[in-house]
C-alpha cells in the first residue's frame, strides 16, 4: 500500500501500487469537497483497493474501503468513478435504499453528488457537460433495452426478477435527471444542495423507500408544493418505462464542439472525407472525445469508409484510454470493420468490467462475421470471468437461458 492522504491508503498488487498512488492522489481533495456539500465524513478511514482486471464494476462503495477496477489507471473517467464512490459514503452507505426496487435512491443521488464534486473541481460548464453525457448514456441504454421495457422504470417491480439481470444505467441516469430537473425547478444548485444535506441528516443510518424521499422533499420545500411540486408528473418519472417525461436544461458550451464534429461525419459523403484531419481534435479534451464517439453511437452505423478514414486521421487505435477505446471499437464493429474484430475481442477479455465487456460482446455477436468467434472466445474465457459477468454475457450471447 501507499499513503496518499491523511485518511487514505491505496492498496494494489505491487506492480500497480505506485501508478495507483499517483492516479488517485486527488482523493483527499474530493473527500473535502464532498464533506462541504453533504456533511461530515463519518467513516473515519477512506482507503482504495485496486482489484484484478476481472472485477465487474467500475467501483464498489464498501464503507472505509472502495474497490476499484484497474481500467481506471488508463482512463480520465478515474475522477468520475472516485467522486462517485466517495459520494456513496453519504448516499448509499449512510442513507440506503430499503429494497432493490428503490435502487435509484442510492445511485441517482450519488451521481448528483459526484457531478456536484466535478462542478466544484472543474467548473459548472463541466458539470452540465457530464450531465448531458449522462442523458446520452440513458438514451443508449433505453435504445438497447427497449422503451417499453419495465426495467427502464425508475422504480421497478422485481417480483421474480434477479436484480443483477435488471441492472443498467437507468437508476443512475434517470435518477440523476429527476434530481437535476428538480434542482432547476426549485431554485438552482445552492438551494438544492441544502435539501440534499438535510435529506442525509434526516435519514442517516436508515433504509428508506421512494415514498419516504418524496414526503421529505414535500416537507422541505413546503412553500413550493402547489406551484411547483404538484405539477411534476411523478407517475411518469417513477412508473413509466423509457426516457423521462421532461428533459432538463443543459449548458451546451462544452458539448457544441462534439455535436458539430459528429454531425460533420454523419453528413459527410465519400467526396468529403478528405476534409477531415488530425487538427479536428486539437482543441478537444479527452472528455469531449468520449462524447463525440458517444454521439456517433446513438446514430445509424457510419459507412465503413468513414471509420477507416477516422482511423487514418485520428489514429484512435493507438489510444489506451479505456473509455475512448471502448466506444471507438464499438463504432468499428457496428460499421462492420473486420480488422477491428481481434481488437474488440481483446478488450472484451483483457478486462471484465461489464460496462465494457457486455456491449463489446453484444456488438460482436450482432456482426455475422464475428458471431461464432465471439461465442468461442467467451466460452474459452468464461472460467476466468467473475460469476456475474459470466452469467450476463452468457445470456447476451444466447448461451444460457
Amino acid at each position: 500500500n501507499r499513503k496518499i492522504g491523511p485518511r487514505t491508503l491505496v492498496w494494489a498488487e505491487k506492480e500497480l501500487v505506485d501508478k495507483s498512488a499517483y492516479e488517485f492522489s486527488e482523493a483527499e481533495a474530493m473527500l473535502k469537497t464532498a464533506e462541504d456539500l453533504a456533511g461530515p465524513y463519518v467513516w473515519g478511514q477512506y482507503d482504495l483497493l485496486v482489484l484484478p482486471p476481472s472485477f465487474p464494476y467500475g467501483g464498489m462503495e464498501n464503507p472505509c474501503l472502495t474497490f476499484v477496477t484497474p481500467t481506471l489507471l488508463v482512463s480520465i473517467a478515474m475522477i468520475k468513478v472516485i467522486a462517485h464512490e466517495i459520494s456513496h459514503s453519504w448516499t448509499g452507505n449512510l442513507v440506503t435504499n430499503k429494497t432493490w426496487e428503490h435502487f435509484w435512491l442510492n445511485e441517482g443521488h450519488t451521481v448528483y453528488l459526484e457531478r456536484r464534486i466535478g462542478g466544484r473541481l472543474f467548473g459548472e460548464q463541466f458539470r452540465h457537460f457530464q450531465a448531458l453525457g449522462g442523458w446520452r448514456e440513458l438514451q443508449n441504454t433505453i435504445n438497447t433495452l427497449g422503451d417499453k421495457n419495465p426495467v427502464t422504470n425508475l422504480v421497478i417491480n422485481l417480483d421474480e426478477v434477479d436484480p443483477d439481470v435488471a441492472y443498467s444505467s437507468v437508476p443512475y441516469e434517470k435518477g440523476f435527471a429527476l434530481l437535476f430537473y428538480l434542482e432547476q425547478l426549485l431554485g438552482g444548485p445552492d438551494v438544492f444542495i441544502g435539501f440534499l444535506k438535510a435529506y442525509v441528516q434526516k435519514f442517516a443510518y436508515k433504509s428508506i423507500i421512494t415514498e419516504d424521499w418524496k414526503k421529505f422533499l414535500y416537507s422541505y420545500f413546503k412553500d413550493k408544493v402547489v406551484d411547483i411540486l404538484d405539477k411534476v408528473d411523478w407517475n411518469s418519472w417513477f412508473h413509466a418505462p423509457g426516457m423521462p417525461p421532461v428533459k432538463p436544461t443543459y449548458d451546451m458550451t462544452l458539448s457544441n464542439a462534439c455535436i458539430a464534429l459528429s454531425q460533420r461525419w454523419i453528413q459527410a459523403k465519400e467526396s468529403d472525407l478528405g476534409s477531415f484531419s488530425s487538427a479536428d481534435l486539437k482543441e478537444m479534451s479527452s472528455h469531449q472525445l468520449i462524447e463525440f464517439l458517444a454521439l456517433l453511437l446513438l446514430e445509424a452505423p457510419l459507412p465503413l469508409s468513414h471509420v477507416q478514414r477516422m482511423q487514418e486521421v485520428y489514429n484512435f487505435n493507438a489510444i489506451n484510454n479505456s473509455e475512448i477505446r471502448f466506444r471507438w471499437l464499438r463504432l468499428c464493429i457496428r460499421s462492420k470493420w473486420e480488422e477491428a474484430i481481434p481488437l474488440a475481442l481483446k478488450m472484451a477479455t483483457d478486462q471484465g468490467r461489464m460496462k465494457f465487456t457486455r456491449p463489446l460482446f453484444r456488438d460482436l455477436y450482432n456482426f455475422d462475421k464475428s458471431r461464432d468467434l465471439a461465442v468461442k472466445t467467451f466460452l474459452e474465457h468464461r472460467a476466468s470471468m467473475h460469476p456475474v459477468t459470466s452469467m450476463l454475457v452468457g445470456k447476451d450471447l444466447k448461451q444460457d437461458q
